[in-house]
């Protein structure tokens, strides 16, 4: 009899600590939810709130163009980042996210030559693409970016217009430009 009831004893502990475990974990779910969808929410948001592209080159203002899909991990990761940029910055900047999964950007996607995700392409005023990254990328590298769209545009267009100096052709050592030295 005593075996009996010290096994009912186990059954009644053992159905206990599961039972709060499921709770634990039922809680837990509940409480980090925000933490778990808030990525995927906000890169729902991003294609919802997006300026369109024809609108944002035509404004002259700044344009940050990131491809996304809402599956993608790292775009996820970046998302919340992302929206801090687009709330500090909107007033001075067009942000257009284009979801690679939606059909109606293959023309963008093409063009840009989209070849990973997410990809941010940082735009100046007259629509001339500054900078490309691709792949999970630090805030503060695009941050920097951003500032520096306006005075990026003014040293290229001086880089552009001022003569090349001759490069003097090195026999010895010739090197195709596509070989990695």
């Amino acid at each position: 009899m005593q075996s009996k009831g010290g096994e009912n004893l186990l059954n009644a502990n053992l159905k206990a600590i599961i039972v709060l475990l499921i709770t634990v974990v039922v809680i837990s779910l509940v409480l980090f939810s925000n933490l778990f969808f808030q990525s995927t929410y906000l890169l729902k948001s991003f294609g919802e709130s997006s300026i369109d592209p024809e609108i944002a080159f035509k404004n002259n203002k700044p344009t940050f163009l990131e491809f996304y899909a809402e599956w993608c991990e790292v775009c996820k990761e970046m998302a919340p980042k992302i929206s801090a940029l687009k709330e500090e910055y909107e007033r001075d900047i067009n942000f257009v996210f284009l979801n690679v999964d939606n059909q109606k950007w293959d023309n963008y996607i093409r063009k840009l030559e989209v070849n990973g995700i997410p990809q941010v392409n940082l735009f100046d005023k007259k629509g001339k693409l500054i900078s490309t990254f691709i792949g999970k990328q630090e805030e503060i590298k695009i941050r920097n970016s951003i500032d520096q769209l306006d005075r990026e545009a003014e040293s290229q267009e001086r880089f552009l217009n001022a003569e090349f100096s001759v490069i003097k052709e090195n026999e010895n050592n010739k090197v195709n430009p596509r070989a990695h030295g």
